[in-house]
């Protein structure tokens, strides 16, 4: 009588024992909305800079040519208002060379400061994820140039300071949370002549005003690659994704829907065992045989062979008891679900979440010669499918 009560008890207690699901659908291109104060970042690297002007007879174009290029350094900060849209202001300077011709190419100092428009277009088309390694973001935009010093010494005194108009793509490698690491080529033109260089300077008086008179139709370029380190600055970094309500209402629905069809599954099971129960007579032990031939499940999390709730155990254990009281042998069943993942994954996880309860049971006290382990890859048998995520306990 007291066996047939407890197993009474036990079979209401597998009421309790659903899995729980701890993911929250998210939609892929939405986010959270941060104050001002989050997702700002400084940069601070060197570059390396390569003068295309308008009076140069240079043959050679190439960039890295040391008759043309020349290295700076430069300065950023800059601020994300959505994933992909941001801006940055940015100092470089401050050494770029004159090209003129194979004997002509001083370098002179000047400093630039620019306000860009980033666009990340990893996360406009890939969606938002924090933990990307490579993002790339293309930008335009413009600023303001000042020559310090010019290339030619009877234009020392002359002026220029003029508007930029700025292009390039910006690559960050992530590092850490606050840290990445970044590749900036980039592109800047102006109108007039940069290095204060012009052949016309020595053709005649007249030559050279009519020259002033036309230079601004001119334009000088300065092309350069730039690499440094991407500092996050603030508590906030990142974005928190909105959840799916849609979905998230749906798979409440489902797991509503389950846990109304357990229910009466065991109402059924406590009314079976009762009508037993009163037709019993002294001495039998039927009943509890019987129900200990019902299989226990033990559910995991997507993509988990870490049991997803501990009080799945309760049920094992009491399993567990009658087999070694009986000197009975257990199999166990590792199970995945087959929506999501390959059959290689899935395989390898209903392996993976057999050994986890087998593992438990040996704990339990029960030998591993009276274990059987076996693992069924994807399946769609029960609903709602994230239940299939799961193992099942029984005697052989």
């Amino acid at each position: 009588m007291k066996k047939l009560m407890f197993a009474l008890a036990l079979a209401g207690l597998a009421t309790g024992a659903m899995a729980q699901e701890n993911e929250i659908p998210t939609k892929k291109y939405s986010v959270a909305t941060n104050s001002f104060w989050s997702n700002w970042y400084v940069q601070v690297g060197g570059e390396f800079n390569a003068a295309y002007t308008n009076q140069e007879k240079l043959g050679n174009k190439n960039p890295f040519s040391v008759d043309r290029g020349t290295f700076g350094f430069e300065a950023a900060v800059g601020k994300w208002f959505t994933p992909v849209i941001g801006l940055r202001t940015k100092f470089q300077g401050i050494w770029a060379k004159a090209v003129n011709d194979g004997d002509d190419h001083h370098s002179y100092k000047y400093w630039t400061i620019h306000e860009d428009v980033m666009f990340n277009l990893s996360n406009a088309f890939c969606g938002y994820n924090e933990k990307r390694f490579w993002n790339i973001a293309p930008y335009v935009g413009i600023g303001y140039i000042n020559r310090m010093e010019a290339s030619d010494a009877a234009d020392r005194n002359s002026e220029y300071r003029e508007p930029t108009y700025n292009v390039g793509i910006y690559n960050s490698f992530r590092i850490n949370r606050r840290l990445a690491a970044y590749l900036d080529v980039w592109g800047m033109a102006m109108e007039g002549s940069l290095d204060a260089f012009n052949s016309y300077k020595n053709q005649g008086e007249n030559d050279w005003h009519a020259h002033k008179k036309t230079e601004s139709r001119y334009w000088d370029k300065l092309v350069g690659v730039s690499v440094g380190l991407n500092i996050n600055l603030g508590k906030t970094i990142g974005w928190n994704k909105v959840p799916d309500v849609d979905a998230l209402m749906a798979m409440n629905k489902e797991q509503l829907d389950a846990l109304n069809n357990s229910l009466k599954e065991q109402q059924d099971e406590n009314a079976r065992l009762r009508n037993l129960l009163a037709n019993q007579k002294p001495g039998e032990t039927k009943t509890v045989k019987e129900f200990a031939t019902t299989p226990v499940s033990v559910f995991f999390n997507i993509n988990r062979t870490k049991i997803a709730s501990r009080k799945d155990l309760v049920n094992v254990k009491e399993l567990a008891e009658y087999a070694k009281a009986n000197n009975k042998k257990l199999v166990v069943t590792g199970y995945a679900d087959s929506k999501t993942g390959t059959a290689a994954i899935n395989q390898r996880l209903s392996e993976g979440r057999a050994k986890a309860v087998a593992n438990e049971l040996v704990k339990m006290g029960v030998s591993r010669d009276n274990i059987v382990v076996e693992s069924k890859g994807g399946v769609n048998d029960i609903a709602p499918f994230s239940y299939n995520r799961r193992a099942i306990v029984k005697l052989q």
